[in-house]
């Protein structure tokens, strides 16, 4: 028995088996690339590979179901599929901003991870702000071209858009506000997620948890969680203690005046002290010196500045350097004073 096709009908099996084999093909291929990309350090091609994974199949299929259905349209002369030239390049549009939107997603992921194998600190803030700024864009981008092959006129879109984009711009003056904040953020970088941060106009301290683009979470000293407007950022001062290079020490010590003879003694062997402390920078200022003629004490000042910025570690440096003083002053044996009141009784004879 034997089965006569007509040429159309041979035409429209050619475009299907080509589909299937160029599928077939396009998944070994990618296979056989994500083996070769795994030899390599680089995060692009694994990022590539992985973005195309879903997107080029679909589009492998969308080509060719969209030619097979071109050639029924021509044989049948059915209305409906007038529609199929704009459907297809919807839908390549459509694959695309899916590419891409994995590969911005990717690459992201990537670039975080790699910098943990190697030890290079990778700012993930900085890296998540690049990407959803990538990814606003691919989908404007992607919503222009789609209304561009539904017909709409662009250009009339884009003036009606800054005319709409002004009137929005009144209503919603603090959510851009905090919106540009969110971008200086990202772009300045004053602070990550997981330093420590403090504000002494907004009076905010705390380990910052959380940057988005309208508000940043703050977790507070005593375990509280703050939510900050970004838009305050730009208008206060922000200090980042966990940038700071050396923590300093500052005291003021006060020797009784029965002691003034031995001041000059003391405060040059807690200047000696202090220059051969291991854990005091010499490089940075320091001095003691003779301050003040107080109340009750003759004050000398202390000025350090400690090499670790580990506030128990601090705290612990502090402690021994003021135990040192304290052990000089009692060499020479002089004391620490302490709020004192000398009451003269003037006696007069009756």
């Amino acid at each position: 028995m034997t089965i006569h096709l007509s040429p159309d009908t041979v035409r429209l099996l050619l475009v299907l088996t080509a589909t299937v084999a160029a599928h077939f093909i396009a998944r070994r291929l990618l296979r056989h690339a994500e083996i070769v990309a795994a030899r390599t350090d680089n995060v692009w091609d694994d990022s590539l590979i992985e973005a195309a994974r879903r997107p080029l199949p679909v589009l492998i299929w969308l080509s060719g179901i969209s030619f097979a259905l071109h050639l029924v349209h021509r044989q049948t002369g059915e209305q409906l599929l007038e529609y199929l030239d704009p459907a297809r390049n919807i839908g390549v549009v459509v694959c695309t901003a899916w590419f891409l939107f994995k590969l911005i997603r990717e690459l992201a992921d990537n670039v975080v991870a790699a910098g943990s194998r190697t030890g290079h600190e990778v700012d993930r803030s900085t890296v998540d702000a690049l990407s959803k700024i990538s990814r606003i864009v691919v989908v404007a981008i992607t919503v222009l071209a789609v209304m561009q092959t539904l017909g709409f006129s662009i250009s009339g879109l884009l003036a009606f858009g800054g005319m709409g984009g002004i009137a929005v711009g009144f209503a919603a003056k603090d959510l851009l506000a905090n919106f540009f904040g969110g971008l200086m953020i990202h772009l300045d970088r004053p602070f990550k997620v997981g330093e420590t941060i403090r504000s002494p106009d907004a009076q905010i301290e705390g380990k910052v948890e959380h940057i988005g683009w309208r508000q940043t979470r703050i977790r507070s000293l005593n375990m509280t969680l703050i939510y900050v407007p970004n838009a305050l950022f730009t208008a206060n001062v922000v200090e980042n203690p966990s940038r700071m290079s050396h923590r300093r020490i500052r005291e003021t010590i006060g020797l009784r005046y029965d002691d003034l003879g031995k001041m000059s003694a003391i405060v040059e062997e807690v200047k000696v002290m202090l220059k051969n402390h291991p854990h005091i920078d010499p490089e940075l200022e320091s001095f003691v010196a003779f301050d003040q003629f107080a109340d009750s004490s003759l004050n000398f000042i202390l000025q350090a500045f400690c090499r670790t910025t580990n506030l128990p570690h601090f705290h612990a440096v502090k402690q021994d350097l003021l135990l040192k003083v304290s052990d000089i002053i009692a060499r020479h044996g002089a004391e620490i004073a302490f709020p004192t009141r000398t009451l003269y009784l003037n006696q007069t004879s009756a």
